[in-house]
């Protein structure tokens, strides 16, 4: 992953917690792109394995807000802030089965900021414009 292909990217140090408390330390790569301002990229890699996944960045961005009482997110992703506020936990759930990851708040708020500060949230749809302009012409060609 190279950084001059995304517009923010932030390399954020984690930690999966097992079911039996045990902590592996887990790299997360954020990537966001302004041509796709409703998506970020994680990409997690551990000692043994690589995941990636699309999260979106409202969701990320209420999960600053939430808690484990009422997180952010219904679907296979949720995110709150722990008892600690300095830490962050993002729950995963897919069909290799699920994760608990604990990250420290700072960078993941620190990456919301640049996303925002290029693309505010609640303006996407006008970011999008032209794609989805694009896209329906070429379904007509098609």
């Amino acid at each position: 992953m190279t950084q001059s292909s995304y517009d923010v990217v932030e390399v954020v140090a984690m930690q999966l917690i097992g079911s039996d408390a045990s902590v592996i330390p887990v790299s997360a790569e954020l990537s966001f792109r302004t041509s796709d301002p409703y998506t970020v990229r994680a990409v997690f890699t551990g000692p043994h394995t690589m995941s990636t996944w699309l999260l979106g960045r409202e969701l990320l961005s209420l999960g600053m807000l939430a808690s484990a009482d009422a997180p952010a997110g219904t679907g296979d992703v949720q995110v709150w802030r722990d008892e600690d506020p300095d830490y962050t936990l993002v729950s995963l759930n897919g069909v290799e089965g699920s994760a608990l990851l604990a990250a420290p708040t700072e960078p993941i708020t620190r990456f919301l900021a640049s996303t925002e500060a290029l693309v505010p949230l609640g303006s996407e749809s006008a970011r999008m414009e032209s794609e989805i302009t694009a896209l329906i012409a070429a379904l007509l060609t098609a």
